[in-house]
């Protein structure tokens, strides 16, 4: 997600009314690093057309409190839960833990069981990490590597993985 904001930053176009503009194969050849980058450039864009309507700027809008921020992107088309705390995380600054599938699944493997879905995950995180962006952005980054790299969905490579120590699952 990191990579893909850089990016766009590159590209001068961190705003809604350029993104809005802006072709969708050239939105989505920058954030490719972000993975499912064709559908997160048509999110992109639909969010973009929504915020604009509210005629403020995205500092402003994004200053508003984080609950009801979630809500409104979640009354967007397209865009869910893991989207949304993407959105508040990375182009917000808001404390939003992100417990995507990556997260959900080398968790259980550590022998987190009680952590079987989004909700779950993230409140579990969100209580023992205390609100910390930086944090969490970090946090996050590193799970998606580990998840890509070792604690692969099919055919984890265990024996090379930095965390088999703490693994209770070894596949």
């Amino acid at each position: 997600m990191e990579k893909a904001i850089v990016n766009l930053n590159k590209a001068r176009a961190v705003s809604p009314r350029k993104i809005k503009r802006m072709n969708l194969e050239r939105l989505s050849s920058l954030i490719k690093p972000s993975g499912y980058f064709r559908q997160k450039a048509i999110k992109l864009k639909e969010f973009s057309r929504y915020v604009m309507s509210f005629s403020v700027s995205l500092k402003e809008w994004f200053s508003g409190d984080t609950a009801d921020l979630r809500r409104h992107l979640l009354a967007i088309h397209g865009i869910g839960p893991e989207t949304a705390d993407s959105i508040l995380l990375y182009a917000a600054g808001k404390p939003k833990f992100i417990a995507d599938a990556y997260t959900l699944r080398i968790f259980s493997r550590m022998g987190f069981e009680r952590l079987t879905n989004y909700a779950e995950g993230q409140e579990f995180f969100e209580k023992n990490l205390g609100p910390n962006v930086y944090l969490y952005q970090e946090y996050h980054a590193l799970i998606v590597e580990l998840g890509k790299n070792f604690c692969k969905k099919r055919e984890p490579l265990c024996e090379k993985c930095p965390l088999t120590k703490l693994c209770q699952k070894k596949i």
